[in-house]
């Protein structure tokens, strides 16, 4: 019989720190569904004591989020295990997930405390996180770099405290994965009780080597692994878990491992954390990239027309790529958009679908075919847009070869009008100077990137833009088929995630 591993999704938490990316309670919490419907096992949904915001987002998918453990993460701090029980307070399945620094270096320069301290912290923040649920879990931070004997001492007192799970971090992404699977191998044999419960691991890709630690360490016992859609997070990221599920699924036989993952929804995960983290998917990306699927070379074209498997180890369809194009057309009306909605896998609030119809329809004026991609970017631009301050009312740009651009754009704020004119080096730079203007933001520009959402001449384009504002970095996300309207939503939803 096949073990079964367990799927711990830290998208929301670790992937979120990645450079630029900041999510609000909307973006999290749809995330966290999709999560769900994918069959991820814990989804950690964040850090609750760092932030009003991530608080209230933890508290929201604990309440509204079905099926999946909620984890919430936290120092082995006091302060941080209680706040994160009460924004774990309506979850069916909570779990409090504790860390503390064990690495030599760590202790030593970043803790300044003895190992008798840091093992006391731990133990006394096992105990406490007990008191509020039965589901605790700890981390030996920085564990690979760990002397061996206090990572055993440690692992075995957070054992007896009550934990029911132990996370082994590579947080530095130094391990290979011979040296990581005998790290585990060598634990099972060295603490007994690690039987008895969870033992997970945490594997970053600072030497791309992240998905081979995880498989090296579910060879060796490990029956949970943490990671994230897209392999987002600190640095160069964490386990791609659309990269170890189809991993472990095409190599079961060999492996002996299971996972609850329903793979048809991987694709569709991707595509909603990439539209809401403004974080592009790479084309060459293993299992979720543009290329993946893609044959170029004459020979495996070849291959490919007369038996798929002769180039590609995994059917397209298993991961929910298929070759269906949106029928929905100009004259289609808002019913049989709410159902095809309903069968991509999206279920909106009837304002939200009426604001998500016209957008349609508008595209369908401009657009000669259109496809499941371009709804899924229009639904994952209308998710991130709560209650916004200013609106986008119109636009207008003036530009040439030998004329400076000049832009115009109306914006709504409650019941006020605000007009304003600016000039700028392009067209975008005067649109999204005239935004700052009007607004007051006094926006520092971070970085600008443009996609397109399909091929073709007419395909919509997708803008996110980084700012700086007030000190905090902001991301805003805008699709149009106009890149100058889009790049003027993105700068605009930045501004207004700012104030909000």
């Amino acid at each position: 019989m096949s073990k079964r591993v367990y799927i711990f999704d830290t998208t929301l938490r670790d992937g979120e720190q990645s450079p630029g990316i900041s999510l609000n309670t909307g973006e999290k919490l749809e995330i966290a569904k999709q999560l769900a419907k994918l069959g991820i096992d814990v989804i950690e949904a964040g850090f609750p004591v760092t932030s009003p915001g991530d608080f209230d987002a933890v508290a929201a998918i604990a309440k509204q989020v079905e099926g999946p453990t909620i984890a919430a993460l936290s120092r082995a701090v006091p302060n941080d295990i209680e706040v994160a029980a009460r924004a774990l307070k309506d979850a069916a399945k909570p779990r409090i997930h504790t860390f503390i620094m064990t690495s030599e270096t760590q202790v030593k320069y970043q803790l300044k405390k003895s190992y008798d301290e840091v093992l006391k912290m731990a133990t006394d923040a096992v105990k406490l996180a007990k008191t509020f649920c039965d589901d605790v879990e700890f981390s030996p931070m920085d564990a690979t770099r760990t002397d061996f004997d206090f990572l055993v001492r440690i692992v075995s007192e957070a054992i007896n405290h009550g934990a029911t799970v132990i996370n082994i971090p590579d947080t530095v992404g130094y391990a290979l994965p011979s040296e990581f699977g005998a790290l585990i191998k060598k634990l099972v044999e060295q603490v007994p009780p690690l039987k008895d419960v969870v033992l997970s691991v945490h594997c970053h890709n600072d030497l791309g080597l992240s998905v081979a630690n995880a498989i090296a360490a579910v060879e060796n016992g490990a029956n949970q692994v943490e990671g994230s859609i897209n392999g987002l997070g600190e640095r160069a990221g964490n386990t791609a878990i659309e990269e170890l599920v189809m991993a472990l699924k095409v190599r079961e036989a060999d492996l002996n491992v299971t996972t609850g993952i329903k793979s048809k929804e991987i694709n569709r995960t991707s595509r909603l954390v990439s539209k809401l983290t403004g974080y592009s998917v790479q084309y060459n990306k293993a299992i979720v990239g543009r290329n993946a699927f893609a044959h170029s070379s004459g020979i495996h074209q070849d291959g490919v027309l007369k038996e798929r498997t002769t180039y590609e180890i995994i059917n397209p369809q298993d991961v929910g790529l298929s070759e269906s194009k949106l029928i929905l057309g100009k004259t289609s009306g808002r019913h049989a958009f709410k159902e095809h909605l309903q069968e991509l896998g999206y279920s909106l609030s009837e304002d939200k679908l009426e604001i998500a119809f016209n957008r349609f329809k508008d595209l369908a004026d401009k657009k000669q075919e259109i496809t499941d991609i371009d709804i899924e970017a229009i639904v994952a631009d209308q998710v991130g847009r709560e209650e916004e301050m200013y609106e986008l009312e119109s636009m207008s740009v003036e530009s040439g070869s030998n004329k400076t651009p000049t832009a115009k754009v109306v914006l709504k704020k409650n019941s006020t009008v605000l007009e304003q004119e600016a000039n700028g080096d392009g067209p975008v730079d005067a649109v999204c100077r005239a935004i700052d203007i009007a607004t007051k933001a006094d926006a520092k520009l971070v970085s600008y990137n443009v996609s397109s959402i399909t091929g073709g001449l007419d395909a919509q384009g997708d803008v996110s833009i980084n700012l700086e504002i007030n000190g905090k970095s902001v991301l805003g996300r805008g699709v149009s088929t106009d890149i100058i309207e889009a790049s003027a939503k993105a700068y605009l939803n930045a501004i207004n995630k700012a104030l909000g």
